[in-house]
């Protein structure tokens, strides 16, 4: 199989899918990867490296339509579309559940590609082992980004996450316990925040108040716990993930921002997803924030971009292996070997092969059995 790494476009997406050490992997296997010139660099790889790993180094254009599978990290952007030919593999991150995604989606329904999205493959135990690595990053990140625009010079309120002697800490409200929030609690508890952690899912909040030994507070989440707890917060990180990629529900409405303190921040980490508050809208590297009724909202859809050679080794050691069974095995054998790959596939040759997307955009829905 001709595997193509091209170079990501979103704004200041510096990751790049696959790393050096994963060229040789498909080489040993007997692949040829086509690597797009410079792909690598906002992660520290050149060129030079993905070459000594075997890789043929091409323009764009010639990664697109000599691959059978593209191997990306974000979903395609619409100068992106026109290079889809039919019955190519598209295997990256997609949200397609996302209102903004409609276009995407009309895009690889019509181009008659096979589409898997890393965050709807899922284990038997629920586990989404490649969301997983990113929305570890992401959730540190997000109390970092939370920190940074609550200082004044970044149009916040001026307070420091641990405080000081005689100053009270700042408040972080992280609203769902999965590893978007466990990641995000580490880094709050370890500035020194008073920490308080929301999810609807009891035995959850049992484990993760064991596991932080008493430094975090539980709070069970229900729209009137959550409008109590962000009244008086400095930070609230939302990292609600429903299965199987459907839109994230909106936690936080407009009306409440009204009730909190002015220059507080809100930190959507699903917005990917639809986000988890009402009023969030994605934004950039380049223009992270933007203010509704006082409240700083930071909704960048790519977060993991910021930290890129962390995060592009993390995700490209996660995508391996099944990488290599796409690969190896052909597309419609690898994913009836494997329940977990096949739950990642969203689209199929003209079908939406995922329920949750179908809903999100009132489509119709065709199982994946009946269509492999």
């Amino acid at each position: 199989m001709i595997v193509g790494v091209p170079k990501e476009i979103k704004n200041e997406e510096y990751r790049v899918a696959m790393t050096p050490n994963g060229v040789k992997e498909f080489v040993r296997a007997g692949h040829t990867v086509v690597v797009e010139k410079g792909a690598g660099i906002g992660a520290g790889f050149d060129d030079a490296a993905y070459a000594a790993a075997g890789a043929e180094m091409a323009p764009v254009d010639d990664v697109w339509a000599r691959a059978d599978m593209i191997y990306k990290v974000k979903e395609p952007l619409p100068s992106e579309y026109g290079k889809f030919k039919p019955g190519q593999i598209l295997y990256t991150y997609l949200h397609l559940a996302a209102a903004y995604a409609r276009e995407l989606t009309d895009g690889m329904l019509a181009a008659d590609i096979r589409g898997i999205a890393f965050e709807t493959v899922e284990l038997p135990s629920g586990a989404h082992p490649l969301l997983f690595p990113m929305s570890e990053v992401a959730g540190k990140l997000a109390i970092q980004a939370g920190a940074t625009h609550l200082q004044k010079n970044h149009g916040g309120r001026g307070v420091l996450l641990g405080g000081v002697t005689g100053v009270p800490k700042a408040k972080v409200v992280i609203i769902g316990g999965g590893t978007v929030g466990t990641n995000a609690a580490k880094v709050a508890v370890g500035m020194g925040a008073r920490t308080v952690v929301m999810d609807s899912y009891a035995p959850r909040l049992t484990y993760l108040d064991d596991a932080f030994g008493g430094a975090i507070e539980t709070v069970l989440s229900t729209p009137a716990a959550i409008e109590e707890q962000i009244v008086d917060a400095d930070i609230v990180v939302g990292g609600v993930l429903l299965p199987g990629g459907a839109q994230a529900p909106h936690l936080v409405k407009r009306a409440s921002l009204k009730h909190m303190q002015p220059g507080s921040v809100l930190v959507d980490v699903a917005i990917d997803q639809g986000g988890c508050f009402e009023t969030s809208k994605p934004t950039t590297h380049t223009e992270p924030t933007y203010v509704v009724d006082g409240v700083i909202h930071y909704c960048v859809a790519n977060m993991p971009g910021a930290v890129a050679r962390t995060s592009a080794m993390a995700l490209a050691g996660a995508t391996l292996p099944f990488g290599l069974a796409i690969a190896n095995k052909g597309f419609e054998q690898a994913v009836k070997d494997d329940a977990a790959l096949a739950l990642g596939v969203n689209v199929y040759r003209g079908k939406l092969t995922i329920p949750s997307v179908a809903a999100a955009h009132g489509l119709e829905y065709t199982p994946l059995d009946a269509v492999l």
